[in-house]
């Protein structure tokens, strides 16, 4: 008889009777796996409950036992679609699911039971690599597969070139790789394991394991490269391509490419070519026709190659077309060749060009800044290449080069273009990054105002960042390409853009969390910076890396390098590189307790940012003062201030120094205008809840809980602050807490949770010592003390001596 779970665990009761099947078959998972097909280690995860298997799974389990299927079907389907869980905080405001999949090719011809294998083996096994030479349409199938399961994986469509065979460039490593699938499930980077491969496996197999998630992993070198990239348990399928057969992975079944048969070959090559008819040139001239195919080889990518050139070209005869084909140096390169020479000379150049660009995919900005032309002329240029095929556009105002294509490109740079004009062609798309990074910083003013790049002369066309939405946008489309371009500056020794471009993407690591990449480009940004010797320059990147410190929780760190930059810029002259250091060491100051020095350089801040001309920075700086003077008791001093900075016109409702000030003014006046109070709090929570920032929802969700307490709404105010509480767990960002926890437990406290307060003030006793907040630490045992005064009053006046202690030890200044 079954147990109440089981009959309660749809999921539970179906791995029971599955169990049931294998004790009839009298097998164990090995042998059971065997028989069905299945592999044994997805076996063992259904027959314990862990994962629910596809529907065919379940009918090769009763077949073998001689069962017939149907009467579990209905079981199945209340176990593989259940009711849909509430969503997690981390996800609110989520846009639509990931879809980084190349566009479907519109003439995808044969390879019918090649495709279901595939499907096949997605099916069964929930991975699949398809493998073959260079050319053969790998790429093209597991891309129009993953197209056609994208309905049944809706949480993602994932796709990741792992370089394994780029010319000049190395593969891509599994640490690299999974950072970038992370990070396109918008996984927080706090939450990401800063070391260690089987680590950052683990977290990438945990997020797609409630998630139906189809990734595509292309140009794969080896196994090792792709092991620890395959999903683990649920749902989710990998697609994996490679000029290699991948015989590590013992458990993803291949499928192997060869070159198209001469029918299909001949399919492809009239529908490329637009002259499929019984009338067309290709069946006028069927010797010349088989030609073409046997100069193609037969791949996909050389004959869409050679069916362009004829189609643009409607006086040619397939003769033609066979003769300039056989000037080309191999059976690869013919169709590349015979393309470009129908290029005129500017189109070729460009085509030369885009070999050394170091991202993925670009747009006509780029290139325009890459050959140094106008964008007209640049997407003029582009579109006829795109007619060539010899560029790929997988996306609108999108173009990429295939392996093959960027390989021939790049020799033909090495080849026929000076190397002084290359260097110079580079540089130009470094400039170009820089200053489109800049222009976007500048429309999302989440820190401080941006400083415009100071690299190269800025290109004649940059992308119009009409709000902050777009330049994010702009960010998270460029983000792999600023990284590849970040790399590529150190690896030329061009210090002065590795200084800035971590600068520039302040901002978009502060709504994507990504404190620990942000120290990591900021230590090497530091590294750069004494290469150059400039002492200004230098100073910012001792005060950036001290801020990237500060926001991953590493206050002492942060600490040491603020005071380098103390001594580098006092001298400088830079009155706004003072104004930041003086804004950032007062967050620091009060984190670290101290109660009268945040408030003086708060006011200092304020004083150098209006002497340099920023007065948006001398905005922030006096919300700030507001918070502290807030934190210190001085409510109606803290209302007054946050209320001028509210009347300084912005156009930004999520403007920093508004959204500071509005929060500030809603718990100071909760006691007296409870009203007014929570219009501010509410009208500053949806803000940021619009604006997609979490750190900045926390943090309005946690003050709100401070003001519905003062105002006697207990039940409110503690939905509040658990609500704050769920966003900062989801985003691992511990760190944050110390500032909520305090608080957080006096409304328990009044609430009539006493034990739930006792619990939260001695977190913030562990808490406290490790970031160095003393002040923080003495609230705590004020709490605590407050909290055992009748059950144990010797601990509790141990709490409050040690609480009064640090208030005494406390400096002021």
């Amino acid at each position: 008889m079954r147990d109440r779970a089981a009959q309660a665990d749809p999921q539970q009761e179906l791995a029971e009777r599955l169990r049931l099947l294998q004790d009839l078959s009298g097998l164990g998972v090995r042998a059971l796996a065997r028989d069905t097909g299945l592999s044994s280690s997805s076996l063992s995860r259904y027959l314990n409950g862990q994962t629910v298997p596809p529907w065919p799974a379940v009918v090769a389990l009763c077949r073998l036992v001689k069962r017939d299927p149907r009467p579990l079907r209905p079981l199945w389907e209340r176990t593989a679609t259940p009711l849909p869980a509430p969503p997690k905080s981390s996800r609110q405001g989520r846009p639509r699911p990931r879809n980084d999949l190349p566009r479907d090719v519109p003439d995808f011809t044969g390879r019918a039971e090649q495709l279901a294998a595939v499907l096949a083996a997605v099916d069964s096994h929930r991975a699949v690599s398809v493998d073959g030479m260079a050319g053969v349409g790998k790429t093209c199938l597991a891309v129009h597969a993953a197209h056609r399961l994208a309905d049944a994986f809706p949480d993602a469509q994932l796709y990741v070139d792992l370089h394994g065979f780029t010319e000049g460039r190395p593969p891509l490593d599994a640490d690299s790789a999974l950072r970038m699938l992370l990070g396109a499930l918008d996984v927080p980077s706090e939450r990401v394991p800063q070391e260690g491969l089987e680590a950052l496996a683990a977290c990438w197999r945990s997020e797609l394991a409630d998630r139906r998630v189809v990734v595509v992993l292309d140009n794969a070198a080896d196994a090792d490269q792709v092991r620890p990239l395959l999903p683990g348990a649920g749902d989710s399928v990998a697609l994996i391509t490679s000029r290699n057969r991948l015989l590590g992975l013992e458990e993803v079944p291949p499928v192997s490419l060869d070159v198209l048969s001469p029918r299909e070959s001949a399919e492809l090559l009239a529908r490329a070519s637009g002259d499929d008819g019984p009338d067309g040139r290709l069946a006028r001239d069927p010797e010349s026709a088989a030609e073409v195919l046997r100069r193609c080889g037969h791949l996909p990518l050389a004959l869409r190659l050679a069916g362009a050139r004829l189609r643009h070209r409607p006086g040619w005869t397939v003769g033609i077309l066979v003769e300039r084909m056989a000037e080309g140096a191999s059976e690869f390169d013919t169709a590349f060749a015979m393309s470009v020479r129908q290029l005129d000379r500017a189109q070729a150049r460009l085509f030369r060009m885009l070999g050394l660009l170091p991202g993925e995919s670009f747009d006509a900005y780029v290139a325009a800044a890459l050959a140094d032309v106008p964008l007209r002329t640049a997407r003029a240029m582009l579109e006829d290449l795109v007619d060539a095929h010899l560029v790929q556009q997988p996306a609108a105002g999108r173009y990429r080069l295939h392996d093959l294509v960027h390989q021939h490109a790049r020799r033909a740079a090495a080849e026929q273009d000076p190397e002084a004009e290359r260097e110079r062609a580079l540089g130009r798309v470094l400039d170009y990054y820089v200053h489109a990074a800049a222009a976007a910083d500048a429309a999302m003013p989440f820190l401080s105002p941006g400083r415009p790049a100071t690299v190269g002369p800025p290109p004649a066309a940059l992308p119009r960042f009409t709000d902050k939405h777009a330049a994010f946008a702009w960010l998270v489309s460029e983000y792999a390409n600023l990284i590849a371009v970040f790399e590529t500056a150190a690896a030329v020794g061009a210090d002065v853009h590795v200084c800035e471009l971590p600068r520039l993407l302040r901002a978009y690591f502060a709504r994507r969390c990504g404190t620990t990449h942000l120290n990591f480009l900021f230590e090497r940004s530091l590294a750069a910076a004494e290469r150059l010797g400039d002492p200004l320059q230098l100073a910012e990147a001792h005060s950036d890396l001290g801020f990237a410190r500060y926001n991953a929780g590493r206050m002492p760190e942060a600490a040491d390098a603020y005071a380098t930059a103390g001594t580098l810029v006092s001298g400088s002259g830079d009155r706004r590189a003072e104004a930041e250091l003086a804004l950032r060491r007062g967050y620091l100051s009060w984190d670290a307790g101290r109660v009268e020095e945040p408030l003086e350089l708060f006011r200092l801040a304020g004083t150098l940012y209006e002497q340099a001309g920023f007065p948006a920075g001398a905005a922030d700086a006096a919300a700030a003062q507001a918070w502290a003077m807030l934190q210190l008791g001085h409510r109606q001093e803290a209302a007054r201030v946050a209320r001028e900075v509210l009347a300084v016109p912005h156009s930004d409702p999520a403007w920093p120094p508004a959204l500071s000030a509005r929060i500030t003014l809603g718990v100071a006046v909760a006691d007296e205008a409870p009203e007014e109070a929570a219009g501010h709090l509410e009208q500053a929570l949806a803000v940021a809840r619009a604006d997609g920032h979490l750190n900045n929802q926390a943090w309005c969700l946690n003050c709100r809980g401070v003001a519905l307490r003062r105002m006697g709404r207990y039940e409110e105010a503690l939905a509040s602050h658990r609500e704050a509480f769920a966003l900062l767990d989801a985003l691992f960002e511990e760190h944050w807490k110390i500032h909520f926890l305090n608080g957080y437990a006096e409304t328990c406290r009044l609430a009539g949770l006493p034990e739930e307060a006792l619990r939260l003030h001695r977190q913030a006793l562990e808490l406290a010592p490790r970031l160095g907040n003393r002040h923080e630490e003495a609230l705590a045992h004020e709490g605590v003390a407050a909290l055992l005064e009748a059950t144990d009053p010797a601990a509790a006046a141990e709490h409050r001596a040690a609480g009064q202690a640090l208030l005494r030890d406390l400096p002021v200044g």
